[in-house]
């Protein structure tokens, strides 16, 4: 594959966004670790649980950021033999520990907090508290929206998760507030209900982070926005038809591979095939930074009158079923009788039931043909 300068220019994003999710991981860590230091002191000066559960989600986000760092390092190791395609998916893990610690950090937030409400111990505030919960939140709104900002802007899911986090603690800290100033000016306590409550969000959190990061890790649906600006790359070449069955492999943040099929002239040589495909792979390299793997090929009739008709008479058919969402590589042999084609099933659908009913569908429309249809999964838009 030919890159030129693209590749140059991907590699040097990639070590600026590897330099960006480190430095934002840092002074994440920095203000975290601060913000805990200050708050455990006045939440156990002030006898405060509340307090005291907000200084240890600072110090969990912290933790969270050092293990963002190893993470991004160890998703930057070069490819090995045992594995060929890089450790890029490491990040991936290292947001499941992040999420790990945030839910065992509310978890155990939740029984102190339940334990205080059990047996209450009046707090202390002054104006001292006020003022350095106060100083916490507009931090945490500036650091959280920072962090969540540039995660999005690199890429990066753990970062991002981070970055959301820590507006949560902001909203949480609020709370810690609100209570302080209700117990100063009326005698109420509500700092133990507090307690639970941040525990809860922390928890909410926490359950959160790991169904988006185990989800990175199962596979996701090829992202939207990629899978049509890719069909359209291939499809802007005068001969290809159409472009199906894009399948995308993440290996961690931008490090896709993807195959394809495209649906070509049956009147195209080898020779032209070969040199449309490697240049097909170049342009969307260049263009998306995904890396074609592989390129298969539909043919389409072109020269037969009767098989554009049967084509025609078969996909009305089929696609007259709500669950048949495509039907393409559709090729028919008039002299030997032969058809095949391949047809997208929504995941509603039993697979089976669905192909049992489109081969008597298309047995019914054309008797006389030996008849072979593939099912595809619906892999992308």
């Amino acid at each position: 594959m030919t890159t030129g300068n693209s590749e140059v220019d991907l590699m040097q994003e990639h070590w600026e966004r590897q330099r960006v999710i480190q430095r934002t991981s840092g002074i994440s860590i920095l203000i975290n670790v601060m913000l805990a230091a200050f708050k455990a002191a006045v939440g156990i000066f002030a006898h405060s649980i509340a307090i005291v559960l907000d200084a240890v989600n600072n110090l969990s986000d912290a933790l969270s950021s050092v293990i963002i760092i190893v993470g991004t390092r160890l998703a930057d190791k070069r490819p090995d033999k045992k594995h060929p395609l890089g450790h890029g998916r490491a990040e991936y893990l290292s947001g499941l520990l992040v999420s790990g610690i945030v839910l065992y950090a509310g978890l155990t937030s939740f029984w102190e907090s339940c334990k205080k409400v059990m047996h209450p111990v009046e707090p202390r505030y002054s104006m001292w508290t006020l003022l350095v919960i106060a100083t916490a939140i507009v931090v945490k709104l500036l650091l959280g929206n920072y962090v969540k900002r540039t995660g999005e802007k690199v890429g990066s899911a753990a970062l991002a998760a981070s970055g959301a986090d820590a507006l949560y603690d902001a909203l949480l800290s609020l709370s810690v507030l609100l209570t302080a100033v209700l117990y100063m000016a009326k005698g109420v306590s509500l700092e133990a209900y507090v307690g639970v409550l941040i525990s809860l969000m922390i928890i909410r959190a926490g359950l959160k982070m790991l169904g988006n990061t185990v989800s990175e890790i199962l596979g996701r649906r090829a992202d939207e926005d990629v899978s049509r600006e890719i069909k359209k790359l291939l499809e802007d070449e005068p001969e290809v038809i159409g472009a199906y069955d894009l399948l995308l492999n993440n290996y961690g943040p931008g490090k896709n591979y993807a195959s394809v099929h495209i649906e070509l002239p049956d009147t195209m040589t080898v020779a032209e095939v070969d040199s449309l495909t490697h240049r097909l792979e170049s342009k969307v390299y260049r263009a998306t930074g995904v890396i074609l793997t592989g390129i298969g090929v539909y043919s389409y009739n072109t020269r037969d009158d009767e098989a554009a008709r049967i084509r025609n008479k078969v996909q009305r058919k089929v696609l007259s079923n709500d669950w048949a969402l495509q039907i393409h590589g559709f090729y028919v042999d008039t002299e030997k009788k032969l058809l095949h084609f391949d047809v997208v099933l929504s995941f509603d659908v039993d697979p089976q039931e669905a192909l049992d009913k489109l081969y008597r569908i298309t047995r019914k429309a054309c008797p006389e043909y030996d008849i072979q249809i593939t099912p595809d999964l619906d892999l992308s838009d």
